[in-house]
């Protein structure tokens, strides 16, 4: 194995790594390693990504593919926004509800959710910042000219100096543009299939949340309409096959959370 295949690989692992939940603050009876549901969730992705592309390749799209794409990732955005909703009230929920001596070790492991947060934040700010400094609406030559004719003077050095900070900043700004963009589609996928990491706060929550994000997501498509000029018996089977299976999946994982674990919704708020 090459180098830079194994630190690829490295890179891979670290990234999950940093995804996957942190026993560290969680009693010895929540910390939950079931390999059986991650393998579920697993399968449960490939085969919706699957079906997804079946009906792309299958029928036509019912408007041009640049407004299928912008389409997809409204809906990712919205998936991103409705969840962080939803985690946000069903930790708050889960707080309030629980008793006080749970409520403070919940409160303790609330640092990695926020840490997905505000990580998932900074991608969207990246993309605008550089994305403006690429178009040279946030600082342009003129802006720069001035800023080294305080310092130096008029002259030709002023200009030189305003030049090449211009186009180094360019540069970095296009390089930035380039790489945050996968990096916030990346770390959206990761926010929405770790449910911002409420499995940290307790492993009830994700299979709780899970299904209000899929049910708004199909309200949201039937609302706005099929982007696949499919027949309507194929269109909302598959419109319907995702909220149906993660509401059954995660009903599944509760159960089984329940009776492998012993892990269920009044031990977990201490009452």
């Amino acid at each position: 194995m090459s180098r830079t295949t194994a630190a690829s690989g490295g890179a891979v692992k670290a990234f999950f790594r940093a995804w996957s939940v942190d026993f560290e603050r969680a009693p010895m009876a929540e910390r939950v390693d079931d390999p059986l549901i991650s393998r579920m969730q697993v399968m449960r992705t490939v085969l919706g990504l699957a079906a997804a592309v079946w009906l792309i390749a299958s029928y036509p799209l019912s408007n041009g593919g640049q407004e299928f794409v912008l389409n997809k990732l409204l809906e990712l955005g919205l998936a991103c926004g409705f969840l962080a909703v939803a985690s946000i009230l069903g930790v708050t929920a889960f707080l309030v509800a629980s008793a006080p001596d749970r409520r403070r070790d919940f409160a303790g492991r609330l640092r990695r959710p926020i840490e997905a947060t505000l990580t998932l934040v900074a991608g969207p700010l990246c993309v605008w910042v550089s994305f403006m400094t690429v178009k040279g609406d946030l600082v342009d030559g003129t802006d720069l000219k001035e800023f080294f004719t305080g310092i130096t003077g008029p002259g030709v050095i002023s200009s030189v100096l305003a030049f090449l900070v211009l186009i180094v900043g360019w540069l970095v700004a296009l390089v930035l543009l380039l790489g945050s963009i996968p990096y916030t589609l990346v770390l959206t996928y990761a926010s929405i299939f770790t449910c911002f990491r409420t499995m940290d706060v307790h492993p009830l929550l994700p299979p709780l949340l899970s299904p209000l994000l899929v049910w708004s997501l199909f309200a949201f498509q039937v609302f706005n309409g099929p982007d696949i000029a499919a027949p309507p018996v194929v269109l909302y089977s598959f419109m319907l096959g995702g909220p149906l299976s993660v509401t059954a999946l995660s009903v599944w994982e509760v159960r089984r959370l329940r009776a492998r674990h012993g892990i269920t919704l009044r031990v977990a708020l201490g009452r």
